[in-house]
């Protein structure tokens, strides 16, 4: 008799998933090249390109600091702690969303833990397969800083793999606590005490941001004691990325002790850091792992995470009361079912506002996806949120805006900004629509309408949407700056033109480059398609930017400007913007109307 195989060991099972990954990781990069040389080729001059205009700049900005006699260590000091302590907050957020999808939303969790695999193993796999997919683009940022930092300090050649080991280990800590917040937002976010209690402390933490940033005012009489003096009570505020509990001042203190020689001290917070991130490492795939299928029961099982406050679930009995009680000639529908269009609140606003109605089933499914997809709208609240901080501080530049230069350097700063914030929106929610259809997509291309006229609608849905949000932006941050109506009016006209192409670039890339295999978002940015519509994006900017900025209306200085210089630059971004989202959209049409599209990828 035969007796049944022993079951993978934890470690087994893990290295077992990790190859299996790998090998796919390694065969996907290697298509890539088959498939199109010519976008390999142009992904490759991105990276290089961008780590030696990084690096360059980052070079300028260090000599300019330590120019500064008597301050500038000083100064390069806060800096870097500021940096990695603003880093370690975006990677602890960035961690918690990315977990939570990975772990409770991903096909690829759901069929290992139908085997007969350790839950540590997969638990661990997971964590890694998170951290590496949320700290690539903080390597990708830091690395620049890094090279010029030792260029600048003029450190030996053993200062570049030191300071790779401590980011590699410093992304661990993030990872791993992130992960266990993913597994305490899932057992007990719809709980009315976990709810109340998570706003209670968001708002807390709020308020102590606001109240321990409120800008200090200096006297005269201060500013005529020791310059060193000054600084630090200017500074006063960056003490708090200098607390020793911090991992980031850690990574800082470790760096920078390198860079200057300081060995001992280098060594012993590195120590410090790698101590900390194998302790929660070793904790959190020996003890979390256990939580995860009680997390995951409790996601599967539960309709929504309002279900225990009365006031939904009075609503979800009304909605229950419609949908029983809907007559079609006086006699109740089999079944409780309902018709979309006069029983759907969504669809009915559509209606009235004169669309189609294969437009309004369009948007009526992708909103209530966007809505269904808790890790979708919790990175939206936290792209509004970060955008909300950068509204509250643009109130300090409008009091040193007293010369013609400075008014129109930061007011194109800000138009810059508020286009990268929209690229931001668009390469993350516009890109992947496309590709959740998943396999399904074939029974979008059955219907009448074709997948072509999907497509576009899909486009003029997410234009329109974000142009509201854009121009509300746009006009909020031109009366903080007080740039005045013809300005405001001016960037407006900008960045509508901008919507339309950022969008065009997102959804024309998002057909070109499909993933039809992967169900989770971030995976779906993450990949090649994604990265070269963020890229695309941010050169688009930048050539807008600099061609509005070359022939502003209002000049760079007193003197009269040239109408004939804006003309010319207007021409010329229209023509630019036309160029860039005309041309990916009209070859995503052309590809959503070839019967080979609904095939997976």
């Amino acid at each position: 008799m035969r007796t049944a195989p022993d079951p993978l060991g934890a470690r087994d099972a893990f290295m077992l998933v990790a190859r299996a990954n790998a090998l796919g990781a390694w065969r996907r990069l290697g298509s890539i090249g088959g498939r199109s040389r010519l976008t390999a080729v142009a992904g490759a001059a991105f990276v290089a390109g961008y780590g030696l205009i990084a690096y360059a700049i980052f070079h300028l900005g260090l000599r300019f600091v330590m120019r500064f006699p008597g301050l500038g260590s000083l100064l390069v000091e806060r800096l870097l702690f500021l940096l990695f302590a603003f880093l370690m907050v975006l990677l602890l957020l960035s961690n918690v969303v990315i977990a939570y999808s990975n772990l409770f939303r991903n096909r690829e969790a759901s069929f290992l833990a139908s085997l007969p695999v350790p839950v540590e193993a997969v638990f661990t796999w997971k964590v890694l397969e998170g951290t590496l997919l949320a700290s690539w683009a903080f390597v990708f940022l830091v690395a620049p800083l890094l090279v010029a930092y030792g260029v600048v300090q003029g450190v030996p050649w053993h200062f570049y793999p030191f300071a790779f080991v401590l980011v590699s280990l410093f992304a661990v800590i993030p990872g791993t606590l992130g992960a266990a917040t993913a597994l305490a937002v899932a057992r007990h976010l719809d709980r009315k005490a976990f709810q109340v209690g998570s706003l209670v402390v968001v708002g807390f933490l709020a308020a102590a941001v606001v109240r321990g940033w409120r800008t200090e005012e200096i006297t005269d009489e201060q500013l005529e004691a020791r310059a060193l003096a000054v600084v630090d009570r200017l500074l006063s505020n960056t003490r708090a990325a200098q607390s020793p509990f911090l991992p980031s001042q850690w990574l800082s203190a470790s760096i920078q002790g390198w860079g200057e020689g300081a060995l001992r001290t280098a060594a012993f917070y590195g120590m410090v850091l790698a101590a900390h991130s194998l302790l929660l490492g070793r904790l959190a795939c020996s003890y979390l792992a256990h939580a995860l299928p009680g997390a995951a029961s409790a996601v599967h099982g539960r309709a929504s995470v309002l279900g225990r406050w009365s006031w939904f679930q009075r609503r979800q009995a009304g909605r229950r009361a419609m949908a029983g009680t809907w007559a079609i000639g006086g006699a109740p529908i089999p079944g409780g079912a309902r018709p979309s269009v006069p029983g759907d609140p969504m669809d009915t606003a559509l209606a009235w506002m004169g669309l189609r109605p294969e437009t309004r089933a369009i948007i009526t499914k992708d909103a209530r996806m966007f809505w269904r997809d808790t890790t979708q709208w919790g990175q939206t609240v936290l792209l509004f949120g970060l955008l909300a901080g950068y509204i509250i501080n643009l109130r300090h530049f409008s009091r040193q805006l007293d010369s013609a230069f400075w008014v129109s350097m930061v007011s194109y700063l800000n138009l810059g900004a508020c286009a990268l914030n929209l690229a931001t929106l668009t390469t993350r929610f516009v890109f992947p629509q496309f590709s959740l259809e998943g396999r399904r997509v074939w029974l979008v291309g059955l219907a009448p309408m074709g997948l072509a006229r999907a497509v576009r609608i899909q486009f003029w849905t997410a234009s329109w949407t974000t142009l509201l949000l854009t121009l509300a932006l746009t006009v909020l941050s031109g009366a903080i700056l007080r740039l005045g109506p013809a300005r405001i009016l001016y960037f407006m006209a900008a960045m509508t033109v901008m919507t339309f192409t950022l969008n065009a670039i997102a959804s024309g890339l998002g057909v070109l480059h499909p993933n039809l295999r992967e169900a989770q978002p971030a995976k779906i940015v993450s990949g090649f398609g994604g990265t070269l519509c963020l890229v695309l994006s941010f050169v688009y900017i930048i050539a807008s930017v600099v061609v509005l900025a070359m022939g502003s209306p209002w000049g760079w200085r007193d003197d009269a400007p040239s109408s004939a210089a804006a003309a010319a630059a207007w021409l010329a971004f229209v023509l630019l913007s036309a160029l860039a989202g005309w041309l990916p959209l009209r070859m995503a049409f052309l590809k959503a109307a070839q019967p080979g599209i609904t095939e997976a990828r």
